[in-house]
């Protein structure tokens, strides 16, 4: 725990009191190094905080922002950990990275929203996948995973979805067409079900190019972790970056709505104090986390 000066908004930009910072695979990516050549190539000096989503209350307001947004608001926000994320009482976003948090949820569960959600919606919108298509998503039991499975149903498509045996009926009741087991023979049990291929496979398990058997020629693969591998049979690859909409305005705003309409689910599966944050990693790190684990800097 560190004491670190206090941050200024500048033009363009908001300080938010943080109320909660959602935990994420980047943020043990950050901690665990594999993100030092980022670091490097930014020139960026310790301390690096981790945390790309977070909840909590418009504290003050730089020059030249857009009227949007007051003090006081209850929003939720998307950054990128370089070079500081959200572990911490206070942050400087650009405004167009703020947005009013989902009406009648607390900071806990809104902190859970936005990259994950963000991430899904650029994956969907990559693939372009037509109504009536059918999508197969792996690692669908997790954070990611499940709010694929909710927005490719409400872009009309056919969804088979990886599952443990205890997670078939949540992945049922989340809108799953078709399961897999998780850790089964991937291509062969998605194979039995469409014989031709799958349209498309959004990748959240990070298989990569485990995967293609499983899609038709010309088909589509979306992946989440920069892997550079190359398509075979015409398979189109797409890498999914959520940086990219950092500041899309408009998007954030449409993943809000849709979870106060019960489109996209909010699941936390544990709250730790700032001075735990270890554990939290510690057990997001040895996996079947189900939902999000959140840090609560409310206190």
């Amino acid at each position: 725990m560190l004491e670190v000066a206090e941050p200024v908004p500048g033009e363009g930009e908001v300080r938010v009191r943080i109320h909660a910072a959602a935990v994420s695979p980047t943020d043990l990516m950050l901690r665990n190094g594999q993100h030092a050549a980022t670091i490097s190539a930014q020139n960026l000096q310790p301390p690096y905080i981790p945390g790309m989503d977070l909840a909590g209350v418009v504290d003050a307001l730089g020059p030249g922002h857009d009227g949007r947004l007051k003090v006081g608001d209850p929003v939720v926000g998307i950054v990128l950990p370089f070079p500081t994320g959200a572990y911490a009482d206070k942050i400087v976003l650009p405004v167009e990275s703020v947005v009013a948090a989902p009406d009648g949820v607390d900071f806990v569960a809104a902190s859970t929203l936005l990259m994950n959600a963000a991430t899904a919606r650029i994956a969907l919108d990559q693939l372009a996948l037509a109504p009536g298509q059918t999508l197969a998503i792996t690692g669908a039991s997790g954070a990611l995973g499940v709010y694929a499975i909710q927005l490719a149903k409400t872009d009309g498509l056919t969804v088979i979805a990886d599952a443990a045996p205890d997670d078939v009926e949540s992945l049922r009741s989340f809108g799953a067409d078709y399961l897999v087991p998780r850790r089964g023979d991937f291509v062969a049990d998605v194979r039995a079900l469409v014989p031709d291929g799958v349209d498309g496979v959004l990748d959240a398990a990070v298989l990569n190019g485990a995967t293609f058997g499983a899609i038709r020629d010309h088909g589509q693969l979306a992946v989440v972790r920069a892997w550079d591998g190359i398509g075979e049979r015409g398979i189109q690859v797409h890498r999914v970056y959520v940086g990219s909409v950092l500041k899309e305005t408009a998007l954030l705003q449409e993943l809000v709505r849709q979870a106060e309409e019960g489109v996209l689910t909010l699941r936390v599966a544990d709250v730790f104090a700032p001075e735990d944050a270890w554990k939290a990693h510690e057990q997001l790190e040895a996996g079947r986390v189900r939902g999000r684990f959140v840090i609560d800097f409310s206190s």
